[in-house]
């Protein structure tokens, strides 16, 4: 198996010194555009090379492997199994090659560090702007790259090296990640403040399931949490509507289409889209920590590092 990379402590074994000096990086493209186009063809078309010289190189590459990575057939090539593994690593490589020309570019322009950040959008919306402003102003020839994702996909960024650290919700599985506390928030119910439940003080999650409810998207951590707590109780939710921001469910919310679950920082914040009012969740699940994540904290680079420093001196705030 191909490996992108090794740790710099690590010395390469002659037979992988051998193997990384037969891959090049005009092949790896060739390869990666082969199995988007399905064709051998449509690939020397897209890269302006001769489709006998793509050939060649495909071959050059299985004949290196001593694997075949592609089918070959009338209408074009499949993807043989190994093929599928190794273009997942060609794809990382050549990523990989273009975020260090694009960073390294940087430094040019006086920027002296980059951090690569995937946050969930209860993160983005309660805490990032003002934790990741006041760091900016403490270090501002530092570059941060924040990206907004779904904890699964979080975690799978931080695992693959698409993000240097990663913000979301434990419940999202962790594998090997390491982990460490940034804050905790509560989950509310929000509702129209003529509605039935606007009066309690606290409910439980069950007790709002007799209500049409308004939902982010099926992957959230919020969603999967509601979907849990309703079939423990034995019911279902009556999602009339489903959003991909917090500020859209307090919107529908208002318009009559339903009552919704959201962070309780996030309705402060966004409460002026309507005559709304938040009523806390009794559930366990309602009280929720949010982690920085990271493959290795101490392996981070020298922004990285500062960022978590940063992050982390408000942790649990």
């Amino acid at each position: 198996m191909f490996t992108p990379c090794l740790p710099m402590t690590t010395a390469l074994r002659p037979t992988e010194r051998s193997f990384a000096r037969r891959i090049d990086l005009t092949s790896l493209q060739l390869f990666v555009a082969v199995c988007e186009l399905g064709s051998i063809g449509k690939a020397a078309e897209r890269e302006f090379i001769a489709p006998s010289a793509v050939s060649k190189r495909l071959s050059d590459l299985e004949a290196t492997l001593d694997t075949a990575l592609l089918y070959r057939h009338a209408r074009g090539v499949d993807v043989a199994p190994a093929g599928e593994t190794f273009l997942h690593h060609a794809r990382s490589v050549l990523l990989s090659l273009d975020r260090m020309q694009g960073e390294l570019s940087e430094y040019a322009d006086g920027v002296k560090g980059h951090v690569r950040i995937h946050a969930n959008i209860s993160a983005i919306v309660q805490f990032l702007p003002e934790d990741i402003g006041a760091f900016s102003k403490l270090h501002p020839q530092l570059r941060i790259d924040l990206q907004e994702h779904l904890s699964g996909d979080i975690v799978r960024a931080v695992h693959e090296g698409a993000a240097d650290i990663g913000i979301c919700n434990p419940q999202a599985a962790l594998g090997e990640l390491q982990s460490r506390p940034y804050r905790q928030d509560r989950l509310v119910l929000v509702v129209p403040r003529k509605h039935a439940l606007a009066r309690k003080k606290q409910l439980a999650f069950a007790d709002s399931l007799d209500y049409d409810h308004v939902g982010l998207h099926s992957n959230s951590a919020i969603y999967l949490a509601q979907n849990r707590a309703a079939a423990e109780a034995g019911k279902t939710i009556a999602l009339r509507i489903q959003v991909t921001s917090l500020d859209a469910v307090c919107r529908m919310i208002d318009n009559g289409l339903g009552i919704g679950v959201v962070p309780d920082k996030a309705f402060a914040l966004i409460r002026g889209v309507g005559d709304l009012v938040a009523v806390p969740l009794t559930d366990s699940w309602a009280q929720r920590d949010i982690l920085l994540v990271a493959r290795d904290f101490a392996t981070l680079s020298v922004p990285a590092r500062l960022l978590v420093e940063h992050l982390t001196a408000g942790a649990l705030l």
